[in-house]
């Protein structure tokens, strides 16, 4: 498996999971999952990993992502 094609494949799924997260939050705020996958997302789209595995500025797709839910 080609290497970039695998480090697209790890930020789509962090990108589903922080979806998920969101829309689970919404419906309810207490989900200590979701709270925990939220917080996982945002550390890894913020870390030097991510910047490894992109170019993408880790932090503009969040606000990307977070605009999804406004």
């Amino acid at each position: 498996m080609n290497c970039e094609v695998l480090a697209n494949a790890i930020i789509e799924q962090a990108a589903k999971d922080y979806r998920w997260a969101r829309s689970a939050l919404r419906k309810a705020a207490e989900n200590a999952a979701a709270t925990a996958m939220r917080s996982d997302t945002e550390r890894f789209f913020r870390s030097a990993w991510f910047g490894q595995l992109t170019s993408i500025d880790g932090e503009r797709l969040l606000q990307k992502l977070e605009g999804e839910f406004a």
